[in-house]
């Protein structure tokens, strides 16, 4: 896919904005799609401001990396609000990790298009049972163009399109790379969260 770089302009003469979202399971480089978009922006001397959430701490804490380690600086926002503020002179507004801001990322992203701004987000739109992951589902549905990416599943080599997780822990949010999640296609994945041979002798017992 190639995608949309002409800014239309409605009858006033004022610039449209519209949202892109770039989506998948983990591994499937929505990061490295999305700095590659943005890099883009960039050459053509367009005004870019990028955004991460203060929650994902991997890698370093002021700039948005992918799992191949490709970089690009960033600012950290600890609420939706800020990107708001922080990105009113810009013409193209990128933001990472969608699914660690919730649902008030709707409005933000709705109000930057509105205001004639390119907004490029990225995101998990599947958690680790393989449930829609807001807000990434409802972007998709507000957004103009959508974009979908898939891993390699590790078992069979089929496209993956879950994040499966391999350490133990009930938590929707887990912060974490392949030492946490490995990507899985549809016949791969087991949605239902592994329990240590402990935890399950003792619920067993309880059951009993």
């Amino acid at each position: 896919m190639t995608e949309p770089h002409i800014y239309p302009r409605d009858e006033s003469g004022r610039r449209v904005g519209w949202i892109e979202v770039v989506c998948g399971s983990m591994f499937s480089g929505k990061t490295e799609e999305l700095i590659r978009r943005l890099r883009r922006a960039k050459i053509a001397r367009q005004r870019v401001e990028i955004f991460k959430p203060a929650l994902d701490n991997r890698y370093t804490g002021d700039a948005v990396v992918s799992h191949d380690e490709n970089a690009i600086p960033s600012q950290v926002v600890h609420a939706v609000e800020q990107i708001l503020l922080l990105s009113s002179e810009a013409d193209v507004v990128g933001i990472d990790e969608a699914q660690f801001f919730g649902l008030e990322i709707l409005p933000v992203c709705d109000q930057l298009a509105r205001e004639g701004k390119r907004v490029i987000i990225a995101g998990l739109d599947q958690d680790y049972l393989g449930n829609p992951f807001e807000p990434v589902p409802q972007l998709m549905a507000i957004a103009e163009h959508v974009t979908k990416l898939h891993a390699v599943c590790v078992r069979c080599g089929a496209p993956a399109n879950h994040s499966q997780r391999i350490v133990t822990s009930g938590d929707r949010v887990l912060v974490g790379e392949k030492d946490a999640y490995e990507p899985r296609c549809r016949q791969c994945f087991e949605p239902e969260p592994s329990v240590e041979p402990e935890k399950k002798e003792k619920t067993e017992r309880v059951e009993a």
